[in-house]
């Protein structure tokens, strides 16, 4: 998976940074002025459009100091997100002027990439109007992410290459007691509203606060800075910066802790509900409705989904079947059990684990050329999961670099007791997480250049996801996944993502319990108990997003076998690649518009 910079900005205002969809009904552009007034110009027009754009990206980095930091703009280092109900509704009244501005832009003369730019930001607006109906504000924190993580996770992503950078960092620190305060008030609203997370969730995210809060501050994260100075900076500053931080993290940040632990076990947990389902609220069977249109950016309903899953989960094991008779196993059950003592498939260490990961990655860079016309110039690294989330993380998941190249992408691998952990899935992962998936696709989006900044950080799940899940795909059409062991973990990749469409619409919709769902991924799985278990309660804290990534990838392998069925001899996978990556992440009903239009202008030529 993709780490969004969730991490790094608050939840529910994150989604409002581009992850909607494009599939609800249009606005309707405002008519131009009649009477005396003369319309505008073509190139008066396409300035007030290009105005609105730069308008409302420097508005959202101003709004979130912290994904500001992330991309190099040091200007609000020193500043954290209003986590307040006011700023929310701010930012939903700025949404509705940047919506009217653009609604009385005529596009008639516009090129397709500006037309395209104008209707996804309007339908953004559109959008996130409807999404605060069901206040997500009141609900920002979960194992996942929220405040309690946010700034552990943004410390390894900045560069200190002056004083000024720790003195920001020392004033961000000052300011975070605030944010426990403006979270804690919304979820104490959330408390009035009966709108609470599971409990189970919250008890995971309580062990979380408290390890932090028992951490002495030169060990904790929030230090990180302190751990290498550049050569710039003076002895007597940095002892200045240190006793500094020091004390802020040691007075100020980690009894805040300290106090939103005591808010979550004595006020908190036992008002939340038990029932895990997001249906459970009263207006969850509607919300879970809008994040299956959010993550996957399709018109499909959770029975389709659920029914998708069931159909490809079946697909899925017919063919790992078919692998495992191969190897000498009568039936699935019988190969699953003996991969949990083959040697072959395990490590001892973390540092094993991470260097198997990196031999899948030198051959498939090597490949590359001949699959894509574009290639990313940004460089990436392989790093452990963090210790403080490697309990409750993922398998794996990207961390996209900054622009200016001062961070490389990151692929973080969750190497949390290695020797439990089966190797057969890595390849099908390196490929996932870097390239050809995440790394590539993301990578190649921020340097775009003839896109507005905001599109270069778009974050349609269906279609980042769906890409990262193609790829793992591709590695087989390009001829690896040599030994068999490692095709059946390319193939229980793919089915754990199916799984995911069953178990997810489950819980949503369908009414399952935590039970059931375990029960369903332990019959159609061999990962480990401790894995299946943090999956479930990803799926439980997140509802929708795990939806993403099978529907992305069979969209994504339905328009390369359409392309390939009508250009014949003529299709050129390069040329498909760089079409469906050339604009940046897009909604799927979007990226099946284009590239029914790029067939057909390939069918002409082809004519001409």
């Amino acid at each position: 998976m993709q780490r969004i910079p969730l991490s790094v900005v608050a939840a529910a205002l994150f989604s409002a940074l581009l992850a909607v969809p494009s599939y609800a009904a249009k606005v309707q552009h405002l008519p131009l002025a009649t009477g005396p007034e003369q319309p505008m110009s073509l190139a008066d027009r396409r300035a007030a459009l290009n105005a609105v754009f730069k308008d409302y990206w420097q508005d959202y980095l101003k709004t979130n100091p912290e994904f500001a930091s992330t991309i190099g703009d040091k200007r609000y280092n020193d500043q954290i997100t209003d986590y307040s109900v006011s700023a929310f509704n701010n930012w939903l009244a700025r949404e509705q002027d940047y919506l009217m501005r653009l609604a009385a832009i005529d596009p008639a003369g516009f090129t397709d990439q500006e037309k395209l730019s104008q209707n996804l930001l309007e339908q953004q607006f559109v959008d996130d109007e409807e999404a605060s109906e069901f206040k997500e504000w009141e609900m920002p924190v979960t194992q996942l992410g929220g405040v309690q993580t946010t700034y552990l996770d943004l410390a390894p992503q900045l560069n200190f290459a002056t004083v000024k950078d720790y003195d920001d960092w020392i004033a961000r620190l000052h300011a975070i007691p605030h944010a426990f305060d403006q979270v804690t008030n919304n979820m104490a609203l959330g408390m009035q509203d009966q709108r609470t997370p599971p409990r189970l969730l919250m008890e995971e995210v309580l062990k979380q606060v408290q390890g932090i809060a028992a951490e002495k501050p030169e060990d904790s994260p929030l230090a990180l800075p302190l751990k290498q100075f550049p050569a710039s900076v003076s002895a007597a500053e940095q002892q200045r910066i240190k006793t500094e931080m020091l004390a802020v993290i040691a007075k100020q940040v980690l009894p805040a802790y300290q106090r939103f632990g005591m808010f979550l076990e004595r006020s908190y947990i036992p008002a939340c509900r038990t029932a895990v389902g997001i249906n459970a609220l009263s207006d969850g069977a509607g919300y879970y409705q809008l994040l299956v249109r959010r993550y996957t950016t399709t018109k499909l309903t959770p029975a389709q989904i659920h029914q998708m899953g069931l159909d490809e989960v079946k697909k899925d094991e017919a063919q790992m079947l078919v692998i495992a008779q191969r190897l000498g196993f009568k039936d699935l059950a019988t190969f699953r059990a003996s991969l949990q003592t083959n040697p072959k498939l395990h490590v001892e260490t973390a540092d094993q684990m991470l260097n198997l990961f990196r031999s899948y990655l030198t051959p498939m860079e090597a490949k590359l050329p001949e699959l894509f016309g574009r290639l990313p110039k940004a460089k990436f690294e392989v790093l452990p999961v963090p210790t403080y989330m490697a309990a409750t993380a993922p398998p794996a998941f990207y961390e996209q670099g900054s622009p200016d190249g001062s961070r490389p992408g990151r692929l973080f691998i969750n190497t949390y007791k290695p020797a439990a952990q089966n190797t057969a899935p890595l390849e099908a992962i390196a490929y996932h997480e870097g390239v050809p998936g995440h790394h590539l696709q993301i990578s190649i989006a921020q340097e775009l250049t003839d896109i507005p900044e905001f599109r270069k950080y778009a974050q349609y799940t269906a279609f980042i996801e769906g890409w990262g899940l193609y790829a793992e795909q591709l590695g087989k059409d390009v001829g690896f996944y040599k030994d068999p062991y490692s095709d059946y973990g390319r193939l229980e990749s793919d089915l754990w993502r199916a799984v995911r469409l069953v178990v997810d619409t489950g819980l949503h919709s369908e009414g399952w319990t935590r039970e059931q769902a375990v029960a369903y991924c332990k019959a159609h799985s061999a990962m480990s108990d401790v894995m299946i278990n943090s999956e479930v309660n990803r799926y439980i804290a997140d509802p929708g997003q795990a939806l993403a990534y099978k529907v992305g990838q069979l969209k994504i392998l339905e328009l390369r076998a359409r392309a390939q069925k009508e250009l014949g001899s003529q299709f050129s996978m390069k040329a498909f690649h760089d079409e469906v990556l050339d604009s940046g992440a897009l909604p799927l009903d979007v990226l099946e518009t284009r590239l029914n239009a790029w067939i057909a202008a390939q069918k002409q030529g082809k004519k001409e």
